[in-house]
């Protein structure tokens, strides 16, 4: 639907307003000004954990390691914003340490994708988009998924590992929220793009910085804190309901599919 407003309306105010009403009601609302950009987007940017897929990585992890308990409430207050993310992950991948490597393979074969994100990407990708995960998880999972889905791009940390067991620690600099957005740049000087025409997608505070980078940042599913924050939330059980936000109808989507 577009609505026209006059010219001195308060946006910031009105989209508070809309979201108080969409808490109320099974229904998402989503303000977004007509221009340009709005149906010239070119790239897609996802987080992993709780976004493409129906699980925290980690969490699981933890689990086959006897310290889930542990390490999914640091999961969950780091999602949540209530600590530092880069202080949260040393942790909670310490706690890791000396679990076998062949127990990420049991993990990745478990996970089970958010409903709608296979037919997402297809569609995606159908209609020339850009697609690309930063997750503030391990790579040892988004370099899989990016094959399993064609994805052109896939960024993570790398978990250390020695004599076929975690060390406890990661690799290089941790994708952190900051992260997370330098590399979003990164990929939009790679493919020539503008920020405007990008779409970034996730659901922890980790995720609110690539958010406030794209032309469209959607959390999805995410944390009360996230939903607050950015500028667009959708809460809805299936991934693809996206594509109504950019401006694909249902019977365009038949067409496409």
């Amino acid at each position: 639907m577009i609505v026209s407003t006059s010219a001195n309306v308060n946006v910031s105010q009105l989209r508070r307003e809309l979201l108080r009403i969409s808490a109320r009601y099974p229904v998402d609302v989503a303000l977004q000004k007509e221009n340009i950009y709005r149906k010239a987007k070119r790239l897609v940017v996802m987080d992993l954990d709780s976004t493409l897929i129906q699980m925290e990585i980690i969490d699981e992890l933890a689990k086959l390691a006897g310290v889930g308990r542990e390490v999914a409430k640091i999961t969950k207050s780091a999602m949540g914003g209530e600590i530092d993310f880069r202080q949260s992950l040393v942790k909670r991948v310490s706690l890791l340490k000396g679990m076998k490597t062949g127990l990420l393979q049991q993990v990745y074969d478990n996970a089970a994708f958010t409903p709608g994100a296979k037919k997402f990407i297809r569609i995606l990708k159908k209609l020339g988009y850009k697609t690309a995960v930063i997750s503030g998880g391990f790579d040892f999972f988004t370099s899989r998924f990016k094959n399993d889905l064609g994805l052109d791009y896939a960024f993570a940390n790398k978990l250390e590992v020695k004599d076929g067991l975690l060390t406890g620690r990661v690799v290089g600099a941790v994708i952190d929220s900051e992260k997370k957005a330098d590399i979003l740049q990164m990929i939009a000087r790679n493919e020539s793009i503008s920020l405007e025409q990008i779409i970034a997608i996730g659901d922890g505070a980790n995720d609110l910085l690539m958010l406030e980078q794209a032309g469209l940042g959607i959390a999805f599913n995410a944390q009360k804190k996230v939903r607050e924050a950015a500028s667009y939330s959708i809460s809805q059980r299936n991934i693809d309901t996206i594509l109504f936000l950019l401006g694909i109808d249902e019977k365009a989507l038949v067409d496409i599919v």
